[in-house]
Order: structure tokens, then sequence, then C-alpha cells
């Protein structure tokens, strides 16, 4: 089979890792006779330097007319004094709004071997921890009305949190969908005690549930559950919630997980085509340096596989190569922790993943 993936590196570390996961994809297809053809396009800082626009519609018809998508990351303080609209992260809004992805599935999971690295106690996490978040990513407070205002004190800005029922429905609807394919247990997120749009949010999640009767769902506040997220994290399997307590969550449960650089994610819509990215940022402190850490992308380049083309032998593939590689003690620096030797740089860290493959 050929595919055809655009590629969004973006700024800071996003060409280093995108260029990691793009060799093993290719060494993916080499193994299982498969074609896989990569196309660039502009996205971020990067993209309003050449263009003016961090978003441009070359990127976006590129995207539409790929299969799939595969996005390092954007943003850097090169850009931040630049207004909203002009943004680096007002590209991420827009590439998921043009692609119709509504649904981001955040993995965190603790690998054995990177034990050491997580900040929880042995008696909290045991011999490990697996939880998806599903994320809702085009609705809510980053897409809501927004402006400023005089108000009580002067001028005042605001942002609005709004949700219909059909976008609640349909991102409930994947995250039990999830469920039936792991341990069957929802948990929804939300601060019904406090927001109308929540309030909204639990009515339709638990006539949703209804039509689910082989999963076990429960309702949790998000300051709650950021508190059991660190004291009990075995206690979730999926967790789905709104976008802005989404992204909140979702950073947290990576980082007792022992590093953000693990964790990879996808945003899925209607159509197979997805897009596929590292959950951590452009780091530009390390950024050309070749010290990132190349495996949450190549773990979202393995979700690519499973979720938009139904390659699960080949994601399978990856994955396996990846826990041989940790499972034999190879660490990028960000994954070292209080282990002592040298760190492997992100290249030699894709050799090896490579050479497991």
């Amino acid at each position: 089979m050929v595919y055809e993936i655009a590629l969004l590196k973006g700024d800071g570390i996003g060409p280093e890792i995108v260029d990691s996961a793009a060799a093993v994809l290719e060494k993916t297809a080499e193994r299982f006779g498969h074609t896989f053809n990569f196309k660039p396009y502009l996205i971020g800082g990067c993209a309003y330097n050449a263009t003016g626009t961090p978003l441009p519609q070359e990127t976006v018809d590129g995207c539409l007319a790929s299969d799939s998508v595969l996005l390092g990351a954007v943003g850097g303080p090169e850009w931040d004094s630049l207004p909203g609209e002009k943004r680096p992260e007002k590209a991420l809004l827009g590439i998921r709004s043009a692609l119709g992805l509504y649904t981001n599935l955040r993995p965190a999971k603790l690998y054995p071997a990177l034990r050491a690295a997580s900040p929880l106690k042995d008696e909290i996490v045991g011999s490990g921890f697996d939880i998806l978040i599903v994320r809702e990513l085009t609705g809510g407070i980053y897409f809501g009305e927004r402006g400023y205002r005089e108000g009580k004190f002067g001028q005042e800005a605001y942002d609005t949190e709004a949700y219909s029922v059909t976008e609640i429905e349909r991102i409930g609807r994947a995250a039990f969908e999830a469920a039936m394919k792991r341990s069957k247990r929802v948990c929804s997120i939300d601060k019904a005690n406090v927001l109308e749009s929540s309030r909204l949010w639990r009515r339709t999640m638990h006539a949703l549930a209804e039509e689910y009767p082989e999963v076990e769902y429960s309702d949790m506040f998000v300051d709650n559950a950021a508190m059991q997220l660190v004291r009990d994290p075995k206690q979730f399997d999926v967790i789905v919630t709104s976008n802005m307590f989404g992204d909140i969550l979702s950073d947290e449960a990576s980082q007792i997980t022992g590093s953000i650089g693990m964790l990879p994610s996808a945003s899925l819509g209607d159509s197979t085509r997805g897009m596929y990215e590292p959950i951590h940022g452009s780091a530009p402190d390390i950024a050309g340096q070749n010290k990132a850490d190349p495996i949450a992308t190549i773990l979202s380049a393995a979700m690519m596989l499973r979720y938009s083309f139904g390659l699960a032998a080949e994601a399978d593939a990856i994955e396996t190569a990846v826990d041989k590689v940790l499972n034999a003690g190879y660490r990028t620096a960000d994954l070292m922790g209080t282990e002592k030797g040298t760190p492997l740089t992100c290249t030699e860290m894709t050799e090896r993943i490579l050479e497991a493959l």
C-alpha cells in the first residue's frame, strides 16, 4: 500500500523529532512492504517568518490532500511578542479545525523500565499504570467568543466556555468506544458544581452512559481529578473531558510517567485522516543540539499506523522496538533521572530503535 503523509516539522526540536519518526516509518514500511510518501509543509513560527502567517493555506490544502499528518511542535520565545492571531500556537487550533479533528487521544503509560523516573512512590504506582485521556479538541473556551470590554474595574478580557450536546456526545462516544477495547471504565471530568457548561456536559454524559451498560461510568470534579492522578493513578482507565481541562490534566499525567518526552497523541475526526504529535512543546532551549527525546514522536507515528491506516501489526512492531530499547537501558537526557552514564543523543536513540525494528 502507498500512503501520503504530510510532515509539519514546525519549530524548536520539531524538525529533529519528526525526522526521527519518519526514519522509523520508512524502516517499518521496508519491513512490511508499504510505501510512505512524505511531503513537508510549514507551520508555526517558521511559517510566520516565511509567509507572515503561522498557518499558510498551502499547509491546510496539503494536509487535506494527505492520508494523515505528523506534527512536531510549534512556538518559541522568538514569537512571544506577536499578537494572538499571529502566534505559532494559533496554527494548532486552525489546523485542528480545518481537518475536523475533535477527538484527542493522549495515552499516559508508566513503562516498567522507567519506573525510577516517576516522581511517585512505589506504593502508589505499583507495577505501573496505563491511562487514556480523551480530550475534546475543537470546542470550549479555546474556541469560544473572546475579547475586551469595560468592566467593573475598568478594561477586562473575557473568554467564553460553550459546549453543545452534539459536541459532548461525539467526544463521549469516542471515550466509551475506546473503553470497550480496554478495561471498560470511563471517568468523565467536569466542574458541574460551578459551570453551567459542565452541568450540560454531565447530563449528556449520563444519558450516553446508558448506551454502554458494560462500561463502568463515573464523574469527577476537575480539581479532585488533578489530586487523584497523583494519589492513585491506577484507578483510571479512560478519562474524558473538555478541551481546557484535558490540556491541563494530560500534561499532569505525562509528568507522573517520568517524562513528558515519552507521550504521543492522536487527533481524530470523522474521517480516517488524523494528526499525530508528541504532547511536549518545542523545547527551544535544546533545539538544534541533538538532545531531544524522539520517542513520543515515534510512538505518535505508531498511533498513526494503528488509527488512520489500520496497520496494527506495524504499530505493534514500533512499540515493541521502543520497549526493547528502554529495557536494554538506553536513555536520552530526559529519561536519565538519577541513573549514571552518558545519555544518548536524539540520533543515537533513533538508531537504537531502528536496530530493534
